[in-house]
């Protein structure tokens, strides 16, 4: 079946079918019952499924994710909401320590089908500690199975095979694109691993998660007014990357770019690049370029279209590919033109 759906509420169509779907699946988070949510992911839920399986928690990250480790013990499938990304610190300790290293530390005996949800990004012109993107701390931590969606229907497909995945999962949900209309077929579930393929092109590979995607998507329609061919690629795991997708495209296109609104230090693009710079060094025809956050705390909101990645930096990572005059150089690089 498809229908027209924003990528929330194909978030909550695809929680409220979990919990149709199997008794074990329960649901947590601060104000996610009778208020449906600060952004309404869950609204209806608490009321079509009751307060046992909707529960409103206090506002204790710790406890939430600590509570939720004791259930999925007890054979539960919990799903938690983090209301916002900069309120997932207070619970890095039960996440990294104990979420991610049960299944280890038992030898197998013990399995976390735990699905942390956290809404994470900018472009909603918000205050500190609600828009930022923290994913490189869990992309880090092994045990760890971290994804995000770009569209409505990776959104439903994804979180719906978070939820019957016995490895925990974070599931970090683009904010700025909760509002974002699509088509979504809920009858497909996706893998929790694979990159796809968006956009083909021949000249420059461009490597996207989450809210990135969208303004890559813009970038390469502007560089195909240029001729420019721009292959996009949505990683949608963020660990494991699906490294396979985008070597074989950059041996085709010989070049790489990689977009994130998480700062560059010791980020997805690093780990990326080097794992490419590997796997195929000599296939590049240019040094790849990092289009993502600067390495500062997050800006008051007047500031965040200058800290993020935007239309016009994207298209300079990838004139600088292919030697081409560039802002940062201001000049033609040998073999291209101004």
């Amino acid at each position: 079946m498809t229908e027209q759906l924003t990528l929330a509420k194909a978030i909550g169509r695809a929680l409220g079918d979990a919990l149709a779907a199997d008794d074990r699946v329960v649901l947590m988070g601060e104000d996610i019952g009778r208020l449906g949510g600060v952004f309404r992911v869950t609204d209806g839920l608490q009321e079509r499924f009751g307060t046992a399986r909707v529960i409103d928690s206090p506002l204790a990250e710790s406890a939430i994710v600590g509570t939720a480790v004791g259930m999925a013990y007890r054979g539960y499938r919990p799903v938690v909401e983090i209301q916002f990304d900069g309120f997932v610190y207070p619970a890095f300790d039960q996440i990294v320590a104990q979420v991610a290293r049960l299944h280890y530390r038992t030898r197998g005996v013990v399995r976390m089908p735990l699905t942390i949800r956290i809404p994470y990004g900018g472009r909603i012109g918000s205050v500190e500690h609600h828009a930022e993107s923290p994913e490189s701390y869990f992309a880090h931590t092994p045990g760890l199975r971290v994804v995000t969606a770009s569209t409505p229907q990776e959104a439903y497909s994804t979180m719906r095979a978070a939820v019957t995945s016995d490895d925990p999962v974070v599931f970090f949900e683009p904010k700025a694109r909760y509002w974002d209309k699509g088509d979504v077929d809920t009858g497909r579930i996706a893998g929790l691993d694979d990159a796809a393929v968006l956009a083909r092109g021949r000249d420059v590979t461009v490597a996207c998660y989450g809210p990135a995607v969208r303004t890559v998507l813009d970038a390469a329609l502007a560089a195909a007014d240029e001729g420019i061919e721009i292959e996009v690629i949505d990683l949608r795991s963020i660990s494991p990357l699906d490294i396979d997708a985008v070597v074989e495209s950059v041996s085709r296109t010989g070049r790489l770019v990689v977009v994130h609104e998480a700062p560059a230090e010791a980020s997805v693009a690093s780990e990326l690049i080097a794992s490419v710079v590997e796997r195929a060094f000599d296939a590049l025809r240019a040094a790849p370029e990092r289009v993502t956050a600067y390495d500062t705390p997050y800006p008051p909101s007047a500031l965040e279209a200058d800290y993020l990645p935007s239309l016009d930096r994207v298209l300079d990572a990838v004139d600088r590919s292919l030697g081409r005059w560039s802002s940062r150089t201001g000049l033609a690089i040998a073999g291209g033109a101004r």
